[in-house]
């Protein structure tokens, strides 16, 4: 199914997911051009709403909130004003993880599930390169975990430890739909930061429409869609063993109606999630398992990609 390192490619290790940091060298994660008032600065941006430094008043308009109400400037003119406030806005990176069982599935050098983990890991070096802190939701395979957004190696390498253990502790049989990670992701991100999911898209539901929606409204998003060969094309006929966990299956690929059914399914699947990022303005790139990171995340990267490249 796979190579023999990092046992077969089967499970994800944690000094790969480190040693990614030098591969993420010259490069950094780039910013969406897509909505400026998403793209923070600094600390702070320019936006003028209720937050925590305060920045001038205004003349009450109705919606404004009582308890904003600047009594001393009210006073003295003699009109009713309410405060103002810039928003604050962190800086920072948030990687969703899908871990339902389907990801753990590849044919070539290793499974999605590992190739979803080492590109969070190489998006994860960049964003903290860049200055910014990085986090991390796994969901799917009875997953429940995240990661607060902090900065630093010692960020990063939370975020890494806790991708590494949920994977080693995700099952084959417990399937979580992507709508319920969404609302997880909602309450995590905050202004100004950046949401990049990995999955495969078979955790798409049609409530997750709506969320993806509300979320691409405020945030820079992307979408990372793993694959594997085989689900792009049916193998050659004759009777393969599958397995998923310890159950095993036989499938006959002699049949044409299973092997054009194979693969439209999974494309199927791709396209749903395709089509619901799009239409709301949501960046989708595809990695294989056995893609060059450096290569398939390159929409993803700024600055130097001139450099050779190592997978």
């Amino acid at each position: 199914m796979a190579s023999s390192v990092n046992n077969n490619g089967t499970r994800v290790a944690l000094d790969e997911l480190i040693s990614l940091a030098a591969l993420a060298h010259g490069a950094s994660l780039a910013r969406s051009r897509r909505s400026p008032a998403l793209r923070a600065g600094g600390n702070t941006s320019r936006w003028r709403g209720r937050g925590v430094d305060f920045r001038e008043s205004r003349v009450y308009q109705p919606g404004d909130e009582i308890r904003h109400m600047d009594w001393r400037v009210t006073a003295r003119s003699g009109k009713p004003h309410t405060k103002l406030f810039e928003e604050e806005r962190e800086q920072g990176l948030l990687l969703a993880l899908d871990l339902n069982p389907g990801m753990r599935f590849g044919t070539r050098v290793r499974f999605k599930s590992v190739q979803a983990a080492r590109a969070a890991a190489l998006l994860a070096w960049m964003a903290s390169a860049g200055g910014d802190r990085v986090g991390a939701l796994g969901f799917g395979g009875g997953v429940d975990g995240e990661v607060k957004p902090a900065g630093g190696r010692r960020g990063v390498l939370r975020v890494l430890r806790a991708i590494r253990d949920w994977d080693a502790a995700a099952d084959s049989a417990t399937q979580e739909p992507l709508s319920r990670a969404l609302s997880r992701v909602r309450r995590l991100l905050r202004p100004g930061m950046r949401l990049v999911l990995l999955t495969d898209g078979f955790s798409t539901d049609a409530e997750a429409a709506q969320l993806m929606s509300q979320l691409a409204g405020r945030h820079d998003i992307a979408v990372v869609v793993l694959r594997d060969a085989l689900e792009l094309h049916a193998p050659p006929p004759g009777r393969y063993a599958l397995h998923l966990g310890s159950a095993k299956r036989i499938v006959d690929f002699t049949d044409a109606q299973v092997r054009n059914t194979w693969t439209e399914r999974f494309a199927a699947s791709r396209e749903q999630l395709r089509t619901l990022s799009t239409k709301v303005g949501v960046r989708v790139l595809e990695l294989d398992g056995h893609a060059d990171l450096r290569r398939a995340l390159g929409p993803l990267l700024a600055r130097s990609l001139h450099s050779p490249v190592v997978a």
